[in-house]
């Protein structure tokens, strides 16, 4: 897409035209300027930043306090990229109102333009009510972290038939409801396409498949920012981890042996003020302070 802000118009012609769409997360200011220089047309905020910033096992432990102070974050390092943050678990599941409250928290506190949530059937009533509340929506399909527990691990979703059908009628159901986009996580390929070709609403497949609308990936998996875990649906683009560790050891190493800091890295005061300073403190010229 063009460098100008993506929108929900934007999103919904690209499905038209046929135009992939990029996604990827971001959790701070200069991953937000990252993304944004690479021409992302969507920016998640997503709940798994309890697995990649802040070193919890799930995404349960994730509060919305975390997810408005991440969103904050990537929303000041971003003009161009729609701003998608992730609703994270029990925030939209006690109550409609509750959904809304949190909702809007990400919406105005926070600066997104627009939330995820999972599930499929059972949230089209939170998907409208946010949506008549002028909240855009996108959803959540297939392996939803936030059911890990009750699915049973991170397991791929949609294998059997009956499965893959309940699938699409969850789709469709939050397209019908008012969801701009819906992410397939961990679906077969057969079955992500399917339901692209029946929904008139973006697919964003993660794990998914080459027919989505368009992809999505963790920041950390695409950059190699993990010391060696690469899941299966991601491609390592750069191993930034390699490079980082290497550096910080040359740093530690520079620092022990004294070769850092050096001349580049020093500022000396001018002669007549260090001259007055050796005087204050009742040095002669030529000795050290």
């Amino acid at each position: 897409m063009e460098n100008s802000r993506t929108t929900l118009k934007k999103i919904r012609e690209a499905k038209a035209t046929g135009e992939k769409l990029t996604m990827i997360t971001a959790y701070d200011y200069p991953g937000a300027q990252l993304a944004e220089a690479a021409g992302v047309d969507m920016i998640l905020v997503g709940d798994s930043l309890g697995n990649v910033v802040l070193g919890y096992e799930t995404t349960l432990p994730v509060t919305m306090d975390d997810m408005v102070h991440h969103t904050k974050a990537v929303a000041r390092g971003n003009k161009t990229a729609l701003v998608v943050a992730d609703m994270p678990f029990l925030s939209y599941q006690v109550s409609i109102e509750e959904a809304v409250k949190n909702a809007g928290r990400l919406m105005q506190e926070g600066g997104a333009h627009a939330v995820k949530l999972e599930g499929g059937r059972d949230v089209v009533p939170i998907v409208r009510r946010l949506t008549s509340a002028g909240i855009p929506v996108m959803g959540h399909l297939g392996f939803t972290p936030q059911s890990v527990h009750q699915l049973g691990g991170f397991l791929m979703q949609g294998k059997s038939a009956q499965a893959a059908k309940d699938l699409l009628d969850d789709a469709k159901a939050l397209e019908e409801a008012g969801a701009f986009a819906v992410v397939l996580e961990l679906v077969p390929a057969e079955v992500a396409a399917a339901i692209t070709r029946r929904l008139n609403i973006p697919t964003i497949g993660i794990g998914s498949g080459p027919a989505c609308d368009g992809q999505v990936q963790v920041f950390h998996d695409v950059l190699g920012l993990n010391a060696s875990f690469t899941p299966r649906h991601a491609k390592r683009y750069a191993e930034l981890y390699a490079v980082g560790s290497r550096a910080l050891s040359e740093y530690v190493a520079e620092v022990r042996s004294g070769q850092f800091p050096g001349p580049e890295q020093t500022r000396q005061m001018q002669d007549e003020e260090k001259a007055e300073f050796l005087r204050l403190l009742g040095l002669e010229e030529g000795k050290e302070a």
